[in-house]
């Protein structure tokens, strides 16, 4: 089942004094997420991320297009009772602490005093409020407010879970524990759509990604996929290899940096492995090492939202399976 379908979502911004002038934020997107995955939503600032999740939960409506959350039409608000959404700045009552925070958001889901009791000792604990629990959140870093943010998207034990922006503001420790709790989710079968500009948290938690630039698709597919679609460089490193033997190397390799009695060379072309190992060898130099350096998010991204910069990730599929 897809918990998540967007068909040729678009929203357009009047702006100026006459609002003659339109700003299109998102043009045509469409994506499915498949239940049980976690989903990310790549792209620099501006690239219509946020966008995305104020359509997907009607705080703006669309220009054109239409999507679906677990089936259900976004105007069914019954469907909402199984959603979560952290948005990108959350503002909540300041004068509340953490526990009333989410005894207040628990109350608008209807749970009950006893569940609602243990949803709030448990989410405090997964997201190391505890101690602060009766804390006024206007006291609070934006790194805690971020926190509280994630325990009340969590409340009501939702299906789907829309975080913007989870990562922004917290310290070291506090990104390593939402990446654990994102994983927690995974295995507990949820689906978690997010949205992110740190490619290091992309890569480490995501099933598969799309990357979003000046409001358009550039690409979509299995994070596996993408990183083992090839290999951009070789990198062999040479043990005392004669003077003789590194001139004949270098019209096959892009790069020959030497340091000490090593020498490392860059081949980008596959066909011209096999030349340097046999020339390296017929040499009688050592092969310390060869190791192929495979493509990168980053190398993935940077591709796919600066064409003119792309190297060989820039043929990769923008279609959205």
């Amino acid at each position: 089942m897809l918990a998540i379908e967007i068909d040729s979502l678009t929203k357009d911004y009047r702006l100026g004094f006459w609002k003659t002038r339109v700003k299109r934020a998102l043009d045509s997107l469409n994506l499915q997420v498949e239940s049980g995955e976690v989903f990310g939503l790549l792209g620099p600032n501006g690239a219509g991320k946020t966008t995305t999740l104020k359509l997907l939960f009607r705080l703006v409506f669309p220009t054109s297009g239409t999507a679906r959350i677990l089936g259900k039409d976004l105007n069914d608000t019954r469907m909402h009772q199984r959603v979560g959404y952290l948005p990108e700045n959350p503002y909540f009552y300041d004068h509340l602490t953490p526990e009333e925070l989410l005894y207040y958001a628990g109350r608008l889901f209807g749970l009950g005093k006893g569940d609602l009791r243990r949803r709030v000792n448990h989410l405090l604990q997964r997201v190391g409020l505890t101690e602060s629990r009766h804390v006024p959140l206007r006291r609070f870093s934006k790194g805690m407010v971020q926190r509280a943010g994630i325990a009340q998207a969590l409340i009501n034990d939702p299906d789907v879970v829309f975080l913007d922006e989870p990562m922004s503001g917290l310290d070291p420790i506090g990104r390593r524990e939402v990446r654990d709790l994102v994983l927690q989710l995974r295995e507990e079968k949820k689906t978690v759509f997010f949205s992110t500009h740190i490619l290091s948290d992309a890569e480490t938690l995501c099933d598969r990604v799309a990357i979003l630039n000046r409001g358009q698709l550039q690409g979509c597919g299995e994070l596996r996929q993408i990183l083992s679609l090839g290999v951009s460089t070789t990198e062999i490193t040479l043990e005392n290899p004669a003077e003789g033997i590194l001139e004949e190397l270098r019209p096959l390799v892009s790069s020959l940096i030497r340091t000490g009695d090593r020498v490392r060379l860059e081949i980008r072309e596959e066909a011209n492995i096999d030349k340097v190992l046999a020339l390296a060898l017929g040499g009688k130099a050592k092969v310390v090492s060869l190791n192929p350096i495979k493509m990168s998010l980053e190398d993935y991204f940077m591709a796919k939202v600066s064409p003119a910069k792309a190297g060989p990730a820039a043929s990769l599929s923008t279609h959205d399976g």
